[in-house]
């Protein structure tokens, strides 16, 4: 089974979970799926390029990897065991390193922008804490020096509006064509940089 099959499989079986904190009272309104649709939209409507529209759908792919259909969706990590997960069947750094780079990109901005931190829902807010909180001013400098660090932010920002319940997205199918353009893109630079 190719990547993409996999990652269909993965929001067909878990995409219809809440996400949710310790606490039902810091549950987002909005599915796995319907928020990775929405994040994409957004990422769409700004223009990025293919390779970002296919983070920003993927970013929480990790959480989606591990548990039944009917279990909690697991925030401890999910970036890491996405990269793992997806490494594997042929995306670049273009793709990966925005998803690496997203929990630290809420990190950077919780630091940087007292209205964002304000704006975070509670469920972002909780998970912000076991994610380490905001950073210090060495983490910053650090993460200002990763190369894909600009597109994590714009990322992070789109994943923070992409919690309407009920908005309208184009399907899932859509998303997973743009991934297979993303990796034929990306096989051809490959093979271009071989010859």
């Amino acid at each position: 089974m190719d990547i993409v099959c996999k990652i269909e499989a993965l929001f067909e079986r878990r995409g219809a979970t809440l996400y949710s904190g310790e606490h039902l009272a810091r549950r987002e309104a909005v599915t796995a799926l319907a928020h990775a649709l929405q994040c994409a939209q957004l990422a769409e409507w700004a223009h990025a390029d293919n390779t970002l529209v296919a983070a920003a759908l993927l970013h929480d792919l990790g959480q989606l990897l591990d548990g039944a259909a009917e279990d909690a969706l697991r925030n401890d990590h999910h970036e890491l065991r996405a990269l793992t997960f997806l490494s594997g069947g042929g995306f670049g750094p273009a793709v990966l390193e925005p998803i690496s780079l997203h929990v630290q990109a809420k990190r950077y901005l919780v630091a940087t922008d007292e209205s964002y931190g304000e704006s975070l829902s509670l469920a972002s807010r909780h998970s912000l804490a076991l994610q380490g909180g905001p950073m210090n001013a060495e983490e910053r400098l650090l993460f200002l020096a990763q190369p894909h660090a600009s597109r994590a932010l714009q990322l992070r920002r789109w994943d923070d509006l992409a919690k309407h319940p009920g908005k309208r997205t184009p399907p899932l199918a859509y998303y997973l064509d743009l991934l297979d353009a993303v990796l034929r893109d990306s096989q051809q630079v490959k093979r271009v940089a071989v010859a």
